[in-house]
């Protein structure tokens, strides 16, 4: 079963954070999605929602609304 992206299609980063204010992806994770196996696609999902969990990574902007499966 494939991976989805984590991808809303609110391609802004946080300054702050250094993460995507959309999916709180790294701008290497980004870079690397679409070479990732499966396993790796998942370990950062893992990493996004950590992230989140802990408050790290950036909310959606405001308006923010998911996009179609990629």
């Amino acid at each position: 079963m494939t991976v989805a992206s984590p991808c809303i299609d609110v391609c802004t980063l946080d300054v702050a954070s250094g993460l995507c204010r959309g999916c709180a992806r790294t701008l290497q994770e980004i870079s690397d999605w679409s070479c990732l196996d499966d396993a790796g696609k998942r370990a950062v999902r893992a990493r996004i929602s950590e992230r989140r969990a802990q408050g790290l990574a950036p909310e959606p902007d405001a308006g923010a609304r998911p996009a179609q499966p990629k």
